[in-house]
């Protein structure tokens, strides 16, 4: 742990931390939350809602949460290595990661990894499937992940202790303190992961080598009601992680990677007479060190600070009818090997717009331009529509145009870099449909898109790489949510489900892009008896492709990965829980990138305290 990180936290000790799918996101009475366009401005796009007991269920990584409850698919270089997701089709940079409305995907990458993600320190996490680049920014094409620190204003204090460990000398712990009174709130959390990472390959007299990893999340966020009409927060994480890259060969350099990024954030939101006034002042770093050989002291390293200024001023005209003006500015200061030193400014102005028009029927429409000194934007818009013909069934609509930005390392990598690039570009419409019965929900989402101007790095005449403008895709698919949750004297059965096709071609070769399965699948099934609770995963992901080509000789075959799981209270009052958790149960042999296996079946204990 590094002594920024004691430091950290010493002060949280002395300040002394159910799956729903739905289709907006409900303000809870004296609940403020965090990012208040996802609620206002989503109404026409489908939103998974993953709160915390589901989180609590998997393990600690964005990876396995989103893995077993999501229709991502992630291309992961094994247990606990560099993650990057295909949503709906698109690719890792394609997927933004909002960290309480702000983005904050990786500035040099264009994209999160989603292994450095802790999910144990958020209240709730969000799907959003679809274009969003109207309010999230660059990236916002096959949809976002929405990180949540709500803040409760209201008598309570609570302490919260979780701890598992499994084989491999895996260790997951952490500590939270929620406190609040009408006027102040205050909710924060401590995590350490870590794992020797050393596990045998199914079927193989082999070991993963190389393969330790650990990392620290400090997240804490505070709030203070100044009165009825105005009210400041303040959002923070740190995080800190070391990772070696496990082998592929036995005589293979030994290689690690190091990461510390930090987020701040601090917001002052204000209501008088008919207008809502929100301005946010965010400050991100993120730092990385490479080790190409572990047993020799250099290394290469690189990061980039970030700067974002945003305001939203919402007027509701009546209470049909309400528009907002979104306005940020976000300064980019990268500096490392390959990059040298840069600095990129971006301004941006969003408009958008709400009405309804009966009590069936709304409809919202959105626009955003860009200004920028290191790439021209286009006029980036979303309008949809939605109708409840009755209870048992409503109809969304959604067309958008979105983008995603050069990196830094797209546009001033040392004798590579392309300062002539233009953002990818994308249009896209969806048209869902959501049933509900009783205690059954349904949504089902089809969906088309076209992206053009893609960046590749392509080798040019000298063998030098470089990237370019190059690719057009075609997209379309289907997504399917299933919820079902039915109760009866103390039993609870509760069962979700998540299938998805898709089909993305690249338009010369018409071929599926590479890293895109054409079906995924997840479902889980939960009994609760009073005291004791029990819970069945399962995920299967389709054959993959692993070339432009589609060369069936490098095709990864499908797999079929299930957990189970089961806990007990010990105590009247929820306090003690102790469970057992058994992934990969049928021990399958699977991996999600060539030569990276993922670990056999293996045991997990775990303890919650909640006081």
């Amino acid at each position: 742990m590094t002594i920024k990180l004691k430091v950290a936290f010493c002060f949280l000790l002395l300040c002394q931390i159910s799956l729903a799918q739905n289709d907006s996101i409900n303000k809870l009475k004296e609940v403020v939350v965090s990012d208040s366009n996802l609620k206002n401005f989503s109404n026409t796009q489908s939103i998974q809602r993953l709160n915390d007991s589901i989180i609590s269920k998997n393990q600690s990584s964005l990876t396995s949460l989103l893995n077993y409850n999501t229709v991502l698919y992630f291309k992961e270089n094994g247990l606990g290595m560099t993650s990057a997701p295909s949503f709906r089709g698109t690719t890792s940079q394609q997927t933004v990661v909002v960290w309480n409305g702000i983005n904050v995907n990786s500035q040099l990458l264009g994209q999160a990894d989603f292994n450095t993600i802790s999910t144990r320190g958020f209240n709730s996490i969000d799907v959003k499937a679809g274009g969003g680049s109207v309010v999230y920014g660059s990236g916002a094409i096959g949809g976002t992940i929405h990180l949540n620190n709500d803040l409760k204003f209201a008598d309570t204090f609570k302490n919260d202790f979780q701890i598992y460990y499994g084989e491999f000398n895996t260790l997951s712990a952490v500590y939270g303190i929620t406190a609040g009174t009408k006027k102040w709130s205050f909710d924060a959390s401590f995590t350490r992961n870590s794992s020797d990472n050393d596990f045998r390959f199914v079927g193989q007299e082999v070991w993963n080598k190389n393969g330790q990893y650990y990392n620290n999340t400090l997240d804490a966020a505070v709030g203070y009601k100044i009165n009825d009409k105005n009210s400041i927060k303040f959002y923070s994480e740190i995080f800190d992680g070391e990772r070696h890259f496990s082998l592929t060969t036995p005589n293979q350099t030994k290689t690690k990677y190091q990461d510390y990024n930090t987020r701040n954030l601090l917001t002052w939101s204000s209501s008088f007479s008919k207008f809502d006034s929100n301005l946010k002042l965010a400050y991100i770093s993120e730092h990385y060190n490479y080790y190409e050989d572990i047993n020799r002291d250099g290394h290469t390293s690189g990061g980039v600070k970030s700067f974002i200024g945003k305001y939203d001023l919402d007027y509701t005209i009546s209470s049909k009818m309400k528009i907002s003006t979104i306005l940020d500015y976000t300064r980019n200061d990268g500096n490392g090997s390959g990059i040298g030193q840069s600095i990129r400014e971006i301004g941006g102005a969003s408009l958008l717009w709400k009405h309804t028009l009966t009590d069936k029927w709304n409809y919202e429409m959105s626009a955003r331009k860009e200004v920028s000194d290191a790439y021209k934007s286009p006029v980036l818009f979303s309008v949809g529509s939605r109708y409840d013909f009755s209870d048992f069934y409503k109809l969304k609509f959604n067309f958008s145009r979105n983008f995603r930005i050069p990196t830094f390392n797209d546009l001033y990598w040392e004798g590579s870099g392309n300062p002539d690039l233009k953002p990818e570009s994308s249009f896209q419409a969806e048209i869902g449909n959501e049933f509900k019965y009783k205690n059954l929900r349904l949504t089902i989402t089809a969906y088309g898109m076209k992206i053009k101007d893609m960046i590749r790095w392509l080798p040019n005449s000298s063998g030098n790489w470089i990237p370019e403008n190059t690719d057009r895709v075609t997209i379309y698919g289907a997504e399917a949510l299933l919820g079902w949750k039915k109760s009866f004297n103390k039993h609870t059965f509760d069962f979700n489900g998540t299938y998805a096709y898709t089909v993305s071609l690249n338009d010369k070769t018409d071929k599926q892009l590479f890293y895109v399965p054409y079906h995924k699948l997840t479902g889980s099934a939960s009994y609760y008896y009073k005291k004791l609770s029990a819970y069945y995963q399962i995920m299967y992901t389709g054959e993959v492709f692993t070339t432009s080509d589609n060369n069936p000789k490098y095709i990864l075959d499908a797999y079929n990965v299930s957990n189970i799981g089961v806990d007990y209270n010990f105590s009247k009052k929820n306090i003690f829980k102790l469970g057992v958790k058994a992934a990969n149960l049928w021990n399958e042999k699977y991996e999600a990138l060539p030569n990276r296996f993922m670990p056999a079946r293996n045991l997990t204990i775990y303890l919650n305290l909640n006081y």
